[in-house]
């Protein structure tokens, strides 16, 4: 450990202390960062407010959630496309509103209105009124 003596009563004392525990002398080589530690706190907030703001993960996410919103909705179709084979009327109505519901999700508005018909058809047939 660095000693220094104290400008003011000469008593030694670390270079890190912030006064002298003698007589309260404010160490001025205590409060000064160097610019490396100044230099390295700006690198660290501008990655961190990088990553915050959008960085490479957020939009790796939003594009596997929109991939996996688009298989929902495709696995919807399917599954209205079995229920359409099987004749069941309700069942059908059922599924319909599932694949509208499955686009609305996917933020996919053409198909959405598209299937919202589908729905209302299906439905009506099925003797539920929309």
């Amino acid at each position: 450990m660095s000693l220094k003596k104290c400008k003011a009563c000469g008593t030694e004392m670390s270079r890190k202390a912030a006064a002298c525990p003698k007589c309260g002398e404010p160490n001025k080589e205590a409060n000064h960062l160097s610019g490396g530690q100044v230099l390295g706190a700006l690198v660290l907030a501008g990655i961190g407010i990088w990553w915050y703001a959008g960085g490479p993960l957020d939009h790796h996410v939003a594009s596997e959630m929109s991939k996996t919103e688009h298989q929902v909705a495709a696995d919807s179709v399917n599954q209205y496309n079995i229920a359409k084979r099987q004749g069941d009327a309700m069942q059908i109505c059922v599924q319909a509103g599932l694949v509208s519901a499955a686009y609305l999700q996917a933020k996919d508005e053409q198909n959405y209105q598209t299937w919202k018909r589908t729905e209302a058809e299906d439905c009506k047939r099925a003797g539920i009124p929309q």
